[in-house]
């Protein structure tokens, strides 16, 4: 009882202080009543950004789930400043998200962030630089929409089974750096086109491929779309120089609300078992299959490009489910685990 009770309190402490460092920044940067006159003056904003926040820091999906429809049909704001957004608010959400992941001790596979990373950067900025002017917004939308669909039917066919969890890779050779690499690269894209995607995509490997507990899984996506939205941002502030008003006004006044929002989410996940995170996902899933159908213009073009993702996601998962490499391997995992761990004793 007074470990956890110490515990709780260890929590408020990290959620506090990275509240009071960011908003002392803000303020000291902006100066008090500026700052307080983007708050003001884009509230609407702000508010989304509380639901979306913590649904980004407490899941794999991103806060996109919330804000996209909302930023886009109810409060008029572009795809692509609503993409821009996305990365340079997650830049400071997901960052705030990471750093309390860390402080707080939550288990992340660490090795899957930096090789993912990688491939992340360039993806990241293949998707922003060079497919992003090339394809329609509602194509991307619809796609990745069509993509998180494919992988929610992949995750509860997975968890409406018994099957062997990990928290850490079971296996790690080149082989799997090159998966990480490829996984990153790919995810990145994502990012570079709506904003997020890195977090689900890697997510998605993690738990059908690999096996990993979406208690760690979770957390190790988050801080991937941290680290791919800081490179995100960095791309459109000093090379593509598209953050610009209104878009930095968004920036300013979501900043106070997010680094609350995501790290509280990275928390609170923590505390769920491993099937309740997946319920929370395939459920915000739903939402956002509901809120596409809804608001986005179902074109020809769209119907195809949709429906080609559909095949080759659903290929994709079906693979990584039907692959049981890492199940099967039982025996040689362990074997594997423990060699390295009797290497470890014998170095040290």
């Amino acid at each position: 009882m007074k470990a956890n009770l110490k515990k709780l309190v260890s929590q408020r402490t990290i959620l506090i202080s990275i509240a009071l460092v960011v908003w002392s920044t803000w303020l000291i940067l902006l100066g008090g009543k500026e700052a307080f006159s983007y708050l003001l003056g884009n509230w609407e904003i702000a508010l989304t950004m509380i639901f979306g926040s913590a649904i980004a820091g407490g899941t794999s999906l991103g806060g996109g789930a919330v804000a996209f429809p909302v930023f886009t049909k109810v409060l008029h704001i572009s795809p692509s400043d609503a993409k821009i957004f996305s990365l340079a608010i997650q830049s400071v959400g997901m960052t705030s998200a990471a750093v309390a992941i860390f402080l707080t001790g939550i288990k992340v596979e660490l090795r899957v962030i930096l090789w993912g990373s990688l491939g992340g950067f360039l993806g990241v900025f293949m998707g922003s630089g060079f497919l992003a002017p090339l394809i329609p917004p509602d194509v991307i939308k619809m796609s990745f929409t069509v993509m998180l669909t494919s992988f929610a039917v992949t995750l509860l066919k997975l968890n409406q089974q018994p099957r062997e969890l990990y928290t850490a890779m079971p296996i790690w050779t080149v082989k799997e750096q090159r998966i990480w690499l490829i996984a990153g690269f790919l995810g990145g894209m994502m990012s570079g086109l709506v904003g997020s995607g890195i977090d689900v995509f890697t997510f998605s490997v993690m738990v059908v491929l690999f096996g990993l507990c979406e208690k760690v899984a979770t957390p190790t996506s988050v801080i991937l779309m941290a680290v791919n939205a800081i490179a995100g941002f960095i791309l459109q502030v000093f090379v593509f120089q598209d953050f610009i008003d209104p878009v930095r006004s968004y920036w300013f006044a979501a900043i106070p609300v997010v680094v609350v929002g995501a790290p509280l989410g990275a928390i609170f996940c923590n505390l769920l078992r491993r099937e309740t995170i997946a319920n929370i996902l395939i459920g915000l899933i739903f939402v956002e299959v509901l809120s596409s159908l809804l608001l986005i213009n179902l074109t020809s073009i769209v119907m195809y490009s949709s429906l080609i993702a559909l095949v080759v996601f659903s290929c994709l998962n079906y693979w990584m489910y039907r692959t049981k490499i890492y199940q099967k391997n039982q025996k040689e995992c362990y074997n594997y685990q423990l060699s390295k761990q009797e290497s470890s004793t014998s170095a040290g």
